[in-house]
């Protein structure tokens, strides 16, 4: 590998329709008995949703910026079926559900190869700087329906 290449953040990217983004169990992510700490999934899918929504076109940032407005989860419904361990690869499988107005329903799935560990559904809100839902932009429900179940 150049050494350039080095200093680039890992992204992750599309599969046709999922978004997959891998990641390693480090000890800090994990309990005293080298098992995934429950709560540590719901970082490991954050990070995967966060670098979705930038691969399908979405500048958050940009948005925050401009407007106060961001996405902003407000449910998640988890079900953990099986545990993480120390060194473990993963990889975090995300597939957009469906999409309304001022949200999005997101599938995630984390696996151990072919193996399902955790599985959630998470609806991230789009908020207004005062914290109240507001359209998405239309571009933005227009790439996400590209992706999802619904546009197929």
């Amino acid at each position: 590998m150049p050494p350039e290449s080095l200093d680039i953040p890992y992204r992750g990217g599309f599969v046709g329709p999922e978004h997959h983004f891998a990641l390693t169990v480090y000890f800090e992510d994990t309990d005293a008995y080298g098992i995934v700490y429950y709560a540590n999934y719901l970082k490991f899918m954050e990070r995967a949703r966060s670098d979705m929504i930038r691969a399908v076109g979405v500048d958050q940032a940009a948005e925050l910026a401009a407007s106060g407005s961001a996405y902003a989860v407000v449910e998640v419904d988890i079900r953990y079926r099986r545990p993480g361990r120390l060194g473990d690869d993963l990889q975090v499988v995300s597939t957009v559900d469906q999409v309304r107005a001022s949200s999005v329903d997101i599938q995630q799935r984390v696996m151990r190869g072919t193996e399902l560990l955790t599985e959630a559904t998470v609806t991230a809100a789009f908020l207004d700087g005062e914290g109240r839902p507001r359209r998405q932009p239309r571009a933005w429900v227009e790439q996400f329906m590209r992706i999802s179940e619904q546009g197929r």
